[in-house]
């Protein structure tokens, strides 16, 4: 017995991207970043503590700043597949930044379990791209 496959798959690829990028990114900027960005440097300042984690105990309002945006810009960019690979990667960053502070702080793998499942769904982003659905593909073929 053949599956029924609704045609190849291959075709279906760029609206699964499309459908990551939207989702992942869109439940990331609400949900996260906006927040992050419109607190001020007081929520930077707390935000980039987390780098003390890594041993990192500079210019923590720096970094704060860093993660709002990536959680905020960068995962609009990835919305609309603008500079999707390095925003997509900024955002894994930051996510796997997360991660390691959840686990040196305690929390365990359920703890970190959140940020280590978005951020593997960015890093996929970065690694495939927008896909055909993308501003960064109507840029390129712009560019042919």
């Amino acid at each position: 017995m053949k599956f029924p496959t609704f045609g190849p798959l291959h075709a279906w690829n760029d609206h699964a991207l499309l459908t990551l990028r939207v989702g992942l990114g869109s439940m990331m900027l609400v949900a996260h970043g906006w927040g992050k960005l419109m607190g001020g440097p007081e929520k930077w300042e707390k935000l980039g503590g987390a780098m003390e984690s890594l041993g990192i105990t500079f210019a923590p309002t720096f970094w704060g700043f860093c993660a709002a945006s990536a959680e905020s810009v960068g995962a609009a960019l990835v919305v609309v597949g603008l500079l999707t690979r390095p925003a997509a990667a900024s955002v894994a960053f930051t996510l796997a930044i997360a991660a390691w502070m959840h686990l040196e702080g305690g929390d365990g793998l359920k703890g970190s379990s959140h940020a280590i499942e978005t951020g593997l769904g960015f890093l996929a982003l970065a690694i495939a791209g927008g896909g055909r659905l993308s501003v960064d593909a109507k840029l390129a073929s712009d560019d042919a």
